[in-house]
């Protein structure tokens, strides 16, 4: 498991404060096991414990939202929608707690260790997609008629917050290896997003509160069951871009579309899915895609970013003109 070089936040007198908000052993070690939009931890007890601390990025989560979030995967646990990570709260009786460091103090929420593997896309995912699919459709009813608690705040994953100017996850035209071409044809490709999804509306039937982020890292199988974790980016968009984030990072791959029929065959289990839905998916799954194109250029430093690099934005092409050649 690798360990990340402590930066002066989480320098080992920084974890030991950290650890001390919490009912937890003095000597359990940490180890880095994800760097994203934040830093996941994995934090074992010699006794045998384990839990998973989630330290936020500086400025992207206040304690409201992320109160919000737990709020919410709390309550799909406890109603029995999805199996979700269960919180631990601090010796203060709160989920978020807040870590003094340096520069800047940390959001950060700590759960208990989930048991299971995250699916890859070399493996058979037809039956993970169908249960994920029936899982999702039960999360859409639920927050539909759940009653938020007072002061429930979270992101909206619209147009402008996606692919606009002032893009939560940064600029698509900022994207790692843009040249005139490509800019040209993200372009057009972005517009068409935009008049599609004006033209579909933010109806109570299409849009409301969801994961908005169910890729394959987001996801465990632990024996036949599909547990979805890491709600951090879960907000209020169109239902069925849910759909599109299945394939994060791997929409250009042979196949890979083929995988939404699955989700849709669950999804129609528990839920009705309009043809005018279905139609749209390929738009969220375009909109996702730049979306990513702007994450990966504005977050270089992360090992997923240099791993993906130019050539993410380079396999964007096809997409795009595949999809201005259906509907442009």
């Amino acid at each position: 498991m690798r360990v990340a070089e402590p930066n002066k936040l989480h320098r080992k007198s920084g974890f030991e404060q950290a650890l001390s908000l919490y009912d937890l052993p003095r000597n359990a070690t940490i180890h880095l096991i994800s760097r994203s939009e934040n830093e996941t931890y994995k934090v074992e007890a010699p006794s045998g414990g384990r839990w998973a601390l989630r330290v936020q990025r500086p400025g992207y989560q206040s304690k409201n939202t992320l109160a919000s979030e737990i709020a919410w995967l709390v309550a799909l646990r406890q109603d029995g929608v999805v199996a979700t990570p269960i919180p631990i709260a601090g010796l203060n009786g709160e989920w978020v707690q807040v870590a003094q460091g340096a520069p800047e103090a940390r959001n950060m929420v700590l759960f208990a260790w989930e048991d299971g593997r995250q699916p890859a896309m070399e493996m058979d995912l037809r039956q993970c997609f169908r249960s994920l699919g029936a899982i999702t459709a039960k999360m859409h009813a639920h927050s539909s008629t759940w009653q938020r608690p007072e002061g429930f705040e979270r992101f909206t994953w619209d147009f402008e917050a996606a692919l606009g100017e002032s893009a939560r996850w940064g600029r698509w035209r900022d994207g790692l290896g843009m040249d005139p071409k490509k800019l040209d044809l993200f372009g057009r490709t972005a517009d068409l997003i935009r008049d599609r999804l004006a033209r579909y509306g933010t109806g109570p039937d299409r849009f409301g509160l969801a994961h908005c982020d169910l890729r394959l890292a987001n996801l465990l199988v632990h024996e036949t069951q599909v547990k979805v974790i890491d709600f951090d980016d879960c907000g209020f968009s169109w239902y069925m871009y849910d759909a599109a984030t299945l394939l994060s990072f791997y929409e250009h791959q042979p196949g890979a579309a083929g995988l939404i029929e699955f989700w849709l065959e669950g999804y129609r289990t528990v839920r009705t899915v309009a043809k005018a839905e279905e139609e749209e998916i390929p738009t969220f799954v375009m909109l996702r895609r730049l979306l990513l194109v702007a994450w990966v250029g504005s977050h270089a430093e992360t090992d997923l970013a240099r791993s993906l690099g130019v050539a993410y934005t380079d396999q964007t092409v096809g997409l795009c003109s595949a999809y201005l050649r259906r509907y442009g």
